[in-house]
């Protein structure tokens, strides 16, 4: 008579730990790291405000090492998202207290940005953090007894004194949750040749990109933070470059997508001492053209200079 194999297991081993296998939803298979490896807390991987953008950016910018460049065009070479998704992201992430961008100016006049990245949001979640379940239970030995009364006495003043302490202290909407959408940046000395140059490189955007046709109500709309890029010291081409490059297929709405651009992607100030030129119109086609003096473009000078019976004086410009 054959002996029964006790040494032979029973069932498969659960690859859950602790052996609870379950019956539905994700099954976890962990593995311990022991090196390369960065503690992201639940608050940021599970955030319900986030997008799985601002989520996925934060997780890579907490791995990278101190001094690690994170400029959004940095960002942009190094992972497969558009600039715009990258500024939108990091928006989100400062909007959140996950991150903080300062400019700061240093003593040779060099004006830099200090980035510092979070890995507990700033803001009020941190100056008043939620009382953990182990402070609780400590709280509730010390809370006195009710004495009994022989007659029933008026005491509902005290009652509302637990109910009424967390009140003052009411949930921030997130800026990021509200549906307006941030108004457009406008320039602080509108001046008649930036608003010109802004409103004929708008109006010729669709021979640039077919994608883009605007109305004459959208230019307008858009005109002054166009110049605000121009007062900013931006030239036509990189503005033009910035909301024609890369475009979501297929766009249903450009002129909002213009908007958010202009808005994002917005150049900083120029320096206190930056020279700023101005916008001018060519005397003889009407192009824009930046000079501290009106006159000729250089194609018409160069035009006009080859041809001596030309009807418009050569002006310098």
């Amino acid at each position: 008579m054959d002996t029964q194999q006790v040494s032979a297991p029973s069932r498969a081993p659960s690859p859950v730990r602790g052996g609870a296998t379950p019956t539905s939803g994700v099954m976890h298979i962990n593995s311990r790291h022991t090196s390369r490896f960065t503690v992201i807390g639940n608050h940021l991987a599970q955030h319900r405000e986030l997008s799985l953008l601002a989520i996925g950016l934060s997780t890579y910018i907490q791995s990278l090492p101190a001094g690690a460049r994170i400029d959004i065009k940095t960002l942009a070479d190094r992972l497969p998202e558009s600039e715009a998704r990258i500024a939108a992201a990091l928006r989100e992430l400062e909007a959140h207290g996950y991150l903080s961008r300062t400019r700061e100016r240093l003593s040779n006049g060099r004006v830099v940005t200090r980035t510092c990245s979070y890995n507990q949001p700033t803001g009020a979640a941190q100056r008043h953090p939620a009382p953990s379940p182990a402070s609780r239970t400590r709280r509730r030995p010390s809370r006195p007894a009710p004495t009994p009364m022989a007659a029933p006495a008026p005491t509902p003043a005290p009652a509302p004194a637990p109910t009424s302490a967390p009140a003052p202290a009411p949930t921030p909407v997130p800026r990021a949750a509200t549906a307006e959408p941030p108004p457009l940046p406008q320039p602080r000395n509108p001046l008649p040749q930036y608003l010109r140059a802004a409103t004929a490189l708008l109006t010729d955007l669709h021979r640039h990109s077919a994608a883009i046709t605007l109305t004459e109500k959208d230019v307008v709309l858009l005109a002054p933070a166009a110049a605000t890029w121009f007062e900013r010291g931006a030239t036509p081409a990189a503005l033009r470059h910035a909301l024609t490059h890369d475009l979501p297929q297929p766009l249903k709405r450009p002129a909002k997508l213009l908007r958010y651009r202009l808005t994002a992607l917005l150049p900083p100030p120029p320096a206190p001492d930056h020279p700023t030129v101005l916008f001018q119109n060519c005397d003889r086609c009407e192009r824009a053209f930046r000079s501290p003096t009106p006159g000729n473009c250089r194609d018409c000078r160069e035009e006009a200079a080859d041809d001596p019976h030309a009807p418009f004086p050569i002006l310098s410009g």
